[in-house]
């Protein structure tokens, strides 16, 4: 088959869930004998704008075409998803596969011309505060444009799954991402970067965005007498007001480490050597930095959202979504070895049930029903 793909900002890229899906997909699909090109946005890594995006052409044979958008908030994806869409629309494809809610909105444009059309919802994006009003009746719109003209929906938790039942009526197919087995690595670069060495830190490793509540963290953490630091390690994606506000409050406690956005070995160092992986998140579509974190064997402890337990299990530690005290207790009783559990179940359990071969096999399988 020929098959696109669109709605992220670029592979490769760390910049974000739908970032690794994309890539992880697109270039296993190749390796099954498929055709596929890839549609990037134009613009650099807007995690860490130190990080120079290359244009590039091929990536592990997925071909890569980069549409121009401008990077602004509110018109970044509006303006790429039009573009991407006609493109595609007048492409010789055999299923037109979109990600992400907001780039849904022009999803119509491929269904004039009877394409064959995928969406994967990665979260119901007009719930995340960074958004404005326009932006969320934006996402909304791409949202029911789904709903309405898309041949199949994926969607990654049940919640999202009875959502679309009770909103629009739409059956969508349950189909998890994937992680893949990590290689684990000693405490190298970021001992000599950071000072930081096995279990001697907490590790916050996502976007820095308000509904992930690293705010939440950070004041559970000033509350704790504890000799361990707390790393925070990633970048803000359209939000510079809410990084602001975390350095402010990390600057005011010599504990707190901000490493910015991580990749590479540093990124590896960070997950194989950390006592524990914390993600206080209101909001979460599937959260693929917690599956990295359990394939590496790390203990963790998560907001109770459905989201995250539907990961967990049984395997990490829960507190109540948006309760300080009860993250703060919770925090205490991890950092004194409470309810610690075996690093190589953990890392079996994830990597057994969440196999990407499995998630490209049932999202093949869409493509040619």
């Amino acid at each position: 088959m020929r098959i696109a793909m669109l709605g992220h900002k670029r592979i490769p890229s760390r910049e974000g869930g739908v970032e690794i899906v994309v890539e992880e997909l697109s270039t296993r699909l190749v390796q099954r004998g498929n055709e596929v090109v890839v549609y990037n946005r134009k613009g650099n890594n807007v995690s860490d704008k130190r990080i120079k995006t290359k244009k590039i052409k091929e990536y592990k044979g997925a071909k890569v075409k980069t549409v121009f958008t401008i990077n602004k908030k509110g018109m970044d994806a509006l303006l790429y998803s039009f573009i991407a869409s006609i493109r595609v629309a007048f492409g010789r494809y055999d299923c037109i596969h979109y990600h992400a809610e907001g780039s849904c909105a022009m999803l119509w444009i491929p269904h004039f011309f009877r394409k064959r059309t995928v969406v994967t919802i990665h979260g119901l994006d007009w719930q995340r505060s960074k958004w404005g009003g326009f932006a969320t009746k934006y996402i909304k719109f791409g949202e029911k444009m789904a709903a309405k003209y898309a041949d199949e929906i994926i969607v990654l938790s049940k919640d999202v799954q009875q959502y679309f039942k009770d909103t629009y009526n739409r059956d969508t197919r349950y189909i998890v991402n994937g992680v893949n087995k990590p290689e684990k690595k000693e405490a190298s670069i970021i001992k000599d970067k950071f000072g930081l060495e096995k279990d001697s830190y907490i590790l916050y490793l996502a976007r820095i965005v308000p509904e992930k509540r690293l705010d939440l963290l950070i004041d559970a953490f000033k509350k704790i007498d504890t000799d361990k630091k707390l790393v925070i390690a990633g970048g803000s994606s359209h939000t510079n007001d809410f990084l602001d506000e975390i350095k402010q409050k990390a600057s005011e406690d010599s504990r707190i480490i901000m490493t910015g956005f991580v990749q590479g070995e540093e990124f590896q160092e960070l997950f194989s050597n950390t006592y524990l992986y914390c993600l206080p998140s209101d909001v979460e579509g599937m959260p693929i930095s917690l599956l990295e974190a359990m394939s590496y064997g790390r203990n963790c402890l998560v907001s109770n959202i459905n989201e995250n337990t539907q990961v967990c299990k049984d395997y990490a530690t829960s507190f109540e979504k948006s309760n300080l005290e009860d993250l703060t207790e919770k925090l205490k009783d991890c950092l004194q070895g409470k309810n610690r559990h075996n690093e190589e179940e953990i890392s079996s359990y994830i990597l057994e049930k969440y196999n990407w071969d499995n998630v490209v096999e049932e999202t093949e399988k869409l493509y040619r029903k």
